[in-house]
């Protein structure tokens, strides 16, 4: 699939990203603190800050104050920074707990919580002992991600009106999230041509929000009305579904160097996406013979894993990039037509170009 040129956009991604990186180290350098001086152990805030400061894009951070311009609003406040940065903590604990249920070795290019834990812990427990401590407490710390998001956005600096506003969205995002995990779950292990539930997953699991609702909650915070709201909706899950299609490629196809994770794993535990839905439904019977047996399999090897590939990119690879393209499509339509004002059609359209065109 050819990438599109990515859009000049007036929005400051730097910028922006340097404020909510700024507003989570104060957040957790309270929290270190208050932890110190309650005489409570400091390796908590540590694991949260190590994870969230290993990278990433701060994608659902950027959207949120996309949101904000789209409803209106002028140069974000530090409340309304301080909301997305609540929103990168929430995302953040999804990853670690995500990372658990995954059994995922790697996240950007470094080890997910629990083996890191795990490793630290393995001098003074068995191999058996040390992984399971390593999940147990990962689980927690993502629970403590999860609780410090709240606290984070109770304490933005929101007005009792903003935090009405707000609320409804918040509670939708994470349910939705919690809903799409689930569903993974239940699928993993048994893929099937079954595109609609693909489809699902992508829309609970990934499309709602990181990018839809993030949109959404920044225009609630400016008081904008139910057009403003539906238009985020049509670009957003579009997109979000894009972002999702995309990364489902990188987790199979991708270079681990870029995207920070094995491009092994989605093979092993046999995820149900998309890219797996089309290969089923039009493998040749040899095909599909080959990829029951191998997908799925804890032991895939190396050599296995690049035969399932050369069926993947032989019967679904070239629709799963036209079902992006077509997504792109969607997002450009609507921007044509959109009730924002045109610093955010541009930013919003960058952004967009920008997710189509990401390499991890």
């Amino acid at each position: 699939m050819s990438t599109p040129t990515i859009t000049p956009s007036p929005l400051d991604r730097t910028a922006v990203q340097a404020r909510v990186e700024a507003a989570l180290d104060e957040f957790l350098g309270d929290k270190a603190e208050s932890a110190a001086a309650a005489g409570l152990p400091a390796d908590v805030v540590d694991a949260v800050r190590s994870f969230l400061f290993a990278g990433g894009k701060r994608i659902r951070p950027l959207f949120c104050v996309l949101g904000w311009y789209a409803g209106g609003g002028g140069e974000p406040t530090d409340a309304v920074l301080r909301t997305a940065a609540a929103v990168e903590l929430f995302h953040a604990a999804t990853l670690i707990h995500d990372d658990i249920i995954d059994d995922s070795d790697t996240r950007r290019g470094q080890p997910t919580v629990h083996r890191a834990v795990a490793d630290r812990t393995r001098a003074a427990r068995d191999h058996g002992a040390a992984t399971r401590f390593g999940a147990h407490a990962a689980l927690l710390i993502g629970d403590f991600g999860l609780v410090w998001s709240q606290e984070l956005l109770h304490t933005a600096g929101l007005s009792a009106a903003q935090m009405a506003a707000a609320a409804p969205i918040l509670d939708v995002m994470r349910t939705e999230v919690n809903y799409g995990q689930y569903l993974d779950l239940t699928t993993t292990g048994q893929p099937t041509h079954d595109l609609d539930r693909a489809l699902e997953i992508i829309r609970y699991k990934t499309a709602a929000y990181t990018v839809q609702r993030p949109l959404q909650l920044g225009a609630a915070l400016t008081g904008a009305g139910p057009e403003v709201a539906q238009a985020l909706s049509d670009y957003g899950q579009p997109l979000g579904e894009a972002f999702q299609l995309q990364d489902d490629l990188l987790g199979v196809f991708g270079d681990p160097a870029q995207t920070g994770k094995s491009n092994i794993d989605d093979l092993r535990e046999g995820k149900h996406t998309v890219l797996l839905a089309l290969a089923l439904r039009h493998a040749t019977p040899d095909q599909r013979a080959q990829l029951d047996t191998l997908i799925g399999n804890s032991r895939l090897t190396e050599h296995e894993a690049a035969r399932c590939r050369q069926i993947l990119a032989a019967t679904a690879r070239p629709k799963v990039e036209q079902m992006i393209r077509d997504r792109w499509l969607q997002v450009q339509r609507t921007l044509a037509h959109a009730p924002f004002p045109p610093t955010a059609i541009a930013g919003l359209r960058s952004m967009a170009d920008a997710v189509i065109a990401r390499t991890s």
